[in-house]
């Protein structure tokens, strides 16, 4: 595998942001700046696993088209791009996960899977092509194109309402730990952990990444079985963002929610056993993956409007 030669200038940008850090001088330090800031970091983290990733990147529950653009707006003000453009670049990644056209594979080095990828010319288009069940939904295309004033906006919001020191906890800090937090699922638990099922990555399984990021450690359990809500199949495998959807689940406020069968679980498939016995490494069998042309049946299935459950 090849990556894109460094374009230096333009990591440097998006590097730069971490300069906002300085701010913490003039900003000082509370009690309540630290509360914000982890306030504000697993609020978002949230949108991002709950919204991002497990509705829009991989339909695994469905929901009001109010709660959906909530939804996409709370990951918005994560400042990971924009919705589409996340859902796009994920779904290439099952598709072609530590292949050649992973754009984040660690098999590119760590640095460049963890986050400098991101900055890369290469990266900047949204394959609108990989996402036509979501285009067809003009809120979610102009937030797409507007991630960054709406972050602007937020950060304006935050020193007018709260101050300086909450914008920059709340908005600055909390940012850029929220960045690291989220990319450790394409950098570090396709490195450490334990690989529980046998697919052709490198994913495993991480119990501290999985706190980190509500739930989004339990990568092995994801990359086998890509279409459940859920990614903690056991019941220590703590995933805080599949209890939140199964709260809004009793609330009516989303429905359709996938889960893991029990033959998935046990990683018995059609008649073959993909566990991998005390978590060795083995590439084993292609597991299911997110399948583009089910994605565009099933756009196409639900063009015509449906009427929607009243919100609670």
């Amino acid at each position: 595998m090849q990556r894109p030669p460094a374009q230096f200038f333009r990591n440097l940008i998006y590097l730069g942001f971490h300069g906002s850090l300085l701010c913490l001088i003039w900003a000082g330090v509370s009690w309540e700046a630290v509360a914000l800031c982890v306030g504000m970091y697993y609020v978002r983290m949230f949108g991002i696993t709950a919204g991002y990733h497990r509705l829009f990147a991989h339909k695994t529950y469905k929901t009001s088209r109010v709660v959906q653009f909530l939804m996409a707006l709370l990951g918005t003000t994560a400042l990971q791009k924009g919705v589409l453009w996340w859902a796009a670049h994920h779904r290439n990644h099952h598709t072609l996960s530590d292949m050649e056209g992973d754009v984040h594979s660690p098999k590119l080095g760590f640095w460049w899977s963890h986050m400098m990828w991101v900055a890369d010319k290469s990266s900047d288009e949204t394959h609108f092509e990989k996402v036509p069940d979501l285009m067809k939904y003009p809120e979610l295309v102009l937030l797409n194109a507007l991630y960054l004033p709406i972050f602007v906006g937020m950060c304006v919001a935050f020193h007018f309402l709260l101050g300086f020191q909450a914008m920059v906890w709340g908005c600055f800090v909390s940012t850029i730990l929220l960045w690291h937090g989220t990319f450790t699922i394409n950098s570090l638990s396709h490195m450490f952990g334990k690989r529980v099922y046998a697919t052709t990555d490198t994913s495993r399984n991480n119990f501290a990444l999985a706190l980190l990021t509500l739930g989004e450690g339990w990568h092995n359990n994801h990359h086998f079985y890509q279409a459940a809500a859920h990614q903690g199949f056991r019941w220590w495998e703590i995933d805080i963002s599949y209890y939140v959807l199964v709260v809004m689940e009793k609330l009516h406020l989303i429905w359709g929610v996938k889960r893991a069968p029990k033959s998935v679980i046990e990683g018995k498939l059609g008649g073959k056993d993909y566990l991998i016995a005390n978590g060795a490494f083995d590439v084993g069998m292609l597991a299911p993956a997110w399948d583009p042309k089910r994605d565009a049946a099933e756009a196409a299935a639900e063009a015509e409007p449906q009427p929607e459950p009243a919100l609670v």
